[in-house]
């Protein structure tokens, strides 16, 4: 009798990883541009009941797909960290663009093996545009593959960060550092930042403050597409991760850049 072939499970778990950003996509769009109610969590960031019915949802299917594996998200208490797989998820990264109806939200999902982010995806539901990161395999673009730019020089790169407010003074001086040294910054974006890096837009992004649901699924993505995504010491980033995160196009820009920051770890002049 002929066996049936079945997925790698490296590409089953990418399969279900897209599956479940098609169903958070719409969610999100059902939500986006309409009364949203609004509250305020310990730490001060906005939640809305957006964020908390996607996080459930993605949540239930996971369970119900990998009832093995752990969760770890932005809006309830993780489970079964200690499995070897492991699904970070953020049902809304950049709820303050989506409550401001600014359409540079998106949906983070990683899923981690032993620690190890395997799988990242990035799709932001009102472009239609969906990064995919699997460790060994080339990003893809709704399907296509994508490459970070050819920048190896900070004088040329393109330099993003989400908002001036994330950082403290130090690490504000810093940015400050490099946004005079590069060819322009902007601000805003979110995760979309990160995808528009990979696509070679944009050629560097400096941010801090941020937790492993805002950052791991970053990682396959940028790799994938050629780039390079640490924390501000150049080390690999893991889910114990200080949250300060740096990623480029390129391996030199990657090293100028980290040249900079620690030529000016305190409140320092270029």
């Amino acid at each position: 009798m002929q066996m049936l072939t079945t997925l790698p499970e490296m590409d089953r778990l990418t399969q279900f990883a897209n599956s479940l950003a098609d169903a958070t996509d719409v969610m999100a769009m059902t939500f986006f541009r309409k009364p949203l109610d609004i509250e305020a969590k310990a730490d001060d960031s906005p939640v809305t009941q957006a964020d908390r019915a996607i996080e459930e949802e993605m949540r239930r299917q996971i369970t119900e797909a990998f009832p093995s594996h752990g969760i770890l998200g932005e809006e309830q208490e993780a489970t079964r960290l200690e499995a070897s797989s492991l699904w970070v998820i953020d049902p809304i990264d950049g709820t303050k663009s989506f409550l401001s109806g600014m359409p540079t939200f998106g949906t983070l999902i990683a899923c981690l093996t032993e620690g190890r982010p395997d799988l990242g995806v990035i799709s932001i539901p009102p472009t239609a545009e969906r990064w995919v990161g699997q460790r060994g395999k080339p990003t893809l673009l709704n399907g296509t593959p994508c490459q970070t730019s050819a920048k190896t020089q900070l004088a040329d790169a393109i330099l993003y960060t989400t908002s001036p407010d994330s950082f403290d003074a130090a690490g504000l001086a810093q940015f400050e550092t490099l946004s005079k040294r590069a060819a322009l910054r902007r601000f805003g974006g979110d995760c979309y930042g990160y995808g528009l890096l990979a696509s070679g837009h944009v050629d560097l992004l400096l941010e801090m403050s941020l937790q492993p649901y805002d950052y791991m699924a970053l990682v396959p993505v940028i790799e994938g597409a050629g780039g390079v995504i640490t924390d501000w010491e150049g080390r690999p980033l893991t889910l114990k991760s200080e949250g300060k995160i740096i990623a480029a196009a390129s391996a030199p820009l990657h090293a100028e850049a980290l040249t900079a920051l620690r030529r000016n770890d305190t409140i320092g002049k270029p």
